[in-house]
């Protein structure tokens, strides 16, 4: 079960679009009202978990699981590569003062690629893995669901109360190869457990 965790953690804890989002607006000073944003980006994996959750089995029989699990570990560890490689990538940006909202974070996470290489390996791999069935699937569903909410709210809070150390690419560059390394941990479990 700490692989699920562990997992989640990294591929929603690792700089995306709606991470960054929330960073910048936290960076803007837009404070508690992005909250709101959290919510919906909550929200949107909620759904697409319990979506795919109880409607996975039903699309990818159990003799697949291990050609996933072997997929998924190679994505991850094209992922993990590539956030590592951005550590070390001088880049200057733009800080735009964007508004986010609800339905900003509903949206965005409900059409973001990122969510379903979290939600897919977890739901189709890992659950049965760890026999996650039934009435376990909504409860860990709700679960990793508050856990993606708390993915851009730690953004926000790094944005509002860091802004100019959030603005440092030294610290990101960090935050990329710690996250980086994570992802790379997840897909040896992926493939050797």
């Amino acid at each position: 079960m700490l692989e699920i965790i562990l997992y989640a953690f990294g591929i929603m804890y690792s700089p995306g679009p709606v991470n960054t989002l929330a960073l910048l607006a936290g960076v803007n000073g837009q404070g508690w009202r992005v909250l709101f944003y959290c919510v919906g980006v909550s929200l949107a994996m909620l759904i697409w978990f319990l979506l795919i959750g109880y409607l996975g089995s039903e699309f990818i029989p159990k003799g697949y699981q291990s050609v996933i699990s072997i997929l998924g570990a190679v994505y991850i560890v094209y992922l993990a590569v590539k956030i590592m490689w951005s550590s070390f990538q001088k880049e200057n940006s733009n800080h735009k003062n964007t508004e986010v909202s609800f339905k900003t974070g509903l949206v965005l996470q409900l059409c973001n690629p990122k969510s379903m290489v979290a939600i897919v390996p977890i739901v189709t791999v890992q659950f049965p893995r760890m026999q996650i069935e039934g009435g376990q699937i909504a409860l860990w569903s709700i679960g990793l669901s508050i856990m993606a909410c708390g993915a851009p709210s730690i953004y926000l809070l790094v944005g509002s109360c860091l802004k100019n150390t959030a603005k440092s690419p030294i610290v990101m560059a960090w935050v990329n190869r710690i996250m980086a390394t994570l992802l790379f941990f997840v897909a040896y479990r992926f493939v050797f457990t």
